[in-house]
């Protein structure tokens, strides 16, 4: 899947970037469609940091004009596994429903800044690696958030009440993770550049049992492609 082309060209698009793998597809994704890539990372507080510096080399390998870090710190409110230390980080294989590691109402939170941030830059588009195929069961990675996240920008701001189309672009919807994985490197991505593992060794390499990392292996095996990060 791709982007329809930027209109006007050159358009901006504010692209949420985690450090991992799908955010850099999507973005690679809007700047082969010609967006201006600004480049959003939310420091959560998370207990994975180190995709805050994969962050930091996915958005200058994308050409990003601009890139923000922005400090927000949900373990403040806990609730999940990547927040809270208590909550152990599961490795014993893709959970059934709603995970530990859902992070409570992450990508509304995201979206609702990026969409801040796209609103004072006079842009209309925002971009974000959610996938709803090959996830992991989080409720704000389906397409119908997305829509219903896209209308309500439409009725909350300056823009949308003055006939802006504010779109959320969420390209990987309806891909599998090895269709994300071939994207990459169709786009000529380095996915080394990337971080997935929730739960890093203590020697900084993925921990290979936790979701991400599973779901990750998965896409590399059946795209037929080796994981550079690895």
């Amino acid at each position: 899947m791709t982007l329809a082309p930027a209109s006007p060209n050159n358009a901006i698009a504010v692209a949420l970037i985690s450090g991992g793998l799908d955010s850099m597809v999507a973005a690679g994704m809007a700047r082969a469609a010609g967006y201006r890539l600004l480049a959003l990372t939310i420091d959560y507080n998370q207990r994975h940091r180190i995709e805050l510096k994969a962050a930091e080399r996915v958005a200058a390998m994308l050409g990003a004009e601009r890139h923000v870090i922005l400090p927000l710190d949900l373990s403040r409110f806990g609730g999940s596994a990547l927040t809270d230390a208590s909550i152990a980080v599961p490795g014993g294989g893709i959970e059934a429903g709603i995970p530990v590691t859902y992070v409570p109402a992450r990508n509304t939170i995201f979206l609702s800044v990026a969409l801040g941030w796209a609103e004072a830059m006079g842009a209309n588009d925002l971009v974000i690696g959610i996938n709803a195929l090959d996830y992991s069961g989080y409720p704000d990675c389906r397409p119908v958030f997305i829509a219903a996240f896209e209308a309500m920008a439409r009725t909350a701001t300056k823009a949308g009440v003055e006939g802006a189309t504010l779109t959320v672009h969420a390209p990987l919807a309806q891909m599998s993770k090895a269709g994300i994985v071939r994207a990459a490197a169709e786009l000529g991505l380095d996915a080394a550049a990337t971080w997935s593992c929730y739960d890093p060794t203590p020697a900084d390499r993925p921990c290979g049992v936790c979701d991400s990392c599973r779901l990750r292996a998965k896409g590399f095996t059946e795209a037929g492609l080796t994981d550079p990060a690895l």
